[in-house]
């Protein structure tokens, strides 16, 4: 589907909403200023409320130039965003009409059965099966793409401990409250829970002793076959073949549980694609790796993404290849991306991340680090009829 084939954003893709509310699709503006933006800022309001609602915070919260880089990133994927309108009889152009959202992310490079939804209502809206339309439409959207592999993320403050109300995934890694709004949503959904994953979040600075010893550790495991390299920004032309392995084996080297998911396949042309986007979008990514020196070739990354003089940072991949592990290659990189960033970018006063609970050795060198849980999500698949 190209932007032109996108139907009229107030022509209803759902007829089963309730009184009152519509399901339209987004379009992709020119730009933030354009006429039809105004679905565009509805649709990363009512986002952020409905996450920081379920998460009590601000951490993830996206500003409208990251969703709009998102929609125009069309190489390797098809974004489906749909909203809940409230009516109006002029239909005022008023991003507060928003009720709630339900967007797809469609693979179109690997993964090509595979589809990654979100849904949400905003608080103040529930009860009122605004969720069950949207539902209804997304797997419309989805279904006529021919996805048949349906993966979803319900988020949570805390992880529930044992008891009737938890439900823990076949892992046995982590739990998830049943009596929650999102997971009684997907259980009745037909979804089914494959992994539990930690928020993780570390206040900087880090005490200078303790970072200093960790590096120093770390820096004397890994002996001499290992050198760290550092970059801001795009790749540098010498390590992007290097960095696309690296890509590649995060989809598949990274627990999964039993999410269906593929390995990707990443070239140069692709991180390319990646960090434009993310350029578009304002954000700004700080790579560290290590080089094995014998053969030249990087075997670890860790990225960190920082937005501005915003302080609150993302931690993104971090990966060392499994031949290269039991050195202490994933320390030495989180500990040099820890004191460059206090060098380059003070500003950053936390960083948060994601791990899966079953990943214990990342988990490990987080918490030494002085990361600590902040909240979680419950990753869900459906399969549905081929």
């Amino acid at each position: 589907m190209t932007d032109t084939d996108v139907p009229s954003p107030l022509t209803a893709v759902a007829s089963d909403a309730p009184d009152g509310v519509r399901v339209v699709p987004v379009p992709t503006p020119a730009s933030l200023d354009a006429p039809d933006a105004w679905l565009l800022h509805g649709l990363t309001a009512a986002m952020n409320e409905v996450v920081e609602h379920e998460t009590g915070l601000r951490d993830h919260a996206v500003s409208p130039l990251e969703v709009l880089a998102r929609l125009q990133q069309v190489v390797h994927h098809r974004r489906v965003r749909l909203v809940a309108l409230a009516d109006d009889p002029t239909d005022r152009p008023d991003p507060a009409r928003v009720l709630g959202y339900a967007t797809a992310e469609l693979p179109l490079t690997d993964n090509t059965t595979a589809a990654a939804l979100d849904l949400g209502v905003r608080p103040g809206h529930r009860g009122r099966a605004i969720g069950e339309a949207l539902h209804v439409a997304l797997l419309e959207a989805v279904v006529a793409e021919g996805r048949t592999v349906l993966m979803v993320s319900t988020d949570q403050r805390d992880e529930p401990g044992d008891g009737p109300d938890a439900l823990a995934p076949p892992t046995g890694s982590g739990h998830v409250r049943r009596s929650s709004p999102g997971v009684r949503f997907a259980l009745a959904h037909g979804y089914v829970l494959e992994q539990v994953a930690r928020y993780s979040a570390l206040d900087l600075p880090v005490p200078d002793e303790l970072l200093t010893r960790l590096h120093d550790e770390a820096r004397a495991a890994a002996g001499p076959d290992y050198r760290v390299v550092a970059w801001d920004g795009p790749c540098p032309d010498r390590w992007l073949d290097d960095l696309a392995v690296l890509y590649s084996r995060m989809s598949t080297d990274d627990p999964s549980a039993g999410l269906q998911i593929e390995e990707e396949r990443w070239d140069r042309a692709r991180i390319r694609v990646a960090e434009a986007q993310w350029e578009r979008a304002g954000r700004l990514a700080r790579t560290v790796a290590a080089e094995h020196v014998p053969t030249g070739r990087l075997v670890a990354f860790t990225t960190v993404i920082t937005r501005g003089e915003e302080p609150v940072a993302e931690q993104e991949d971090t990966l060392v290849l499994a031949e290269h592990r039991g050195r202490r290659l994933g320390m030495l990189v989180k500990t040099e991306q820890l004191l460059g960033l206090a060098r380059e970018r003070p500003s950053v006063r936390r960083i948060g991340t994601w791990n899966a609970e079953e990943n214990r050795f990342m988990l490990g060198i987080n918490v030494a680090l002085g990361f600590r849980p902040a909240g979680g999500s419950g990753e869900w698949q459906r399969i549905l009829p081929s």
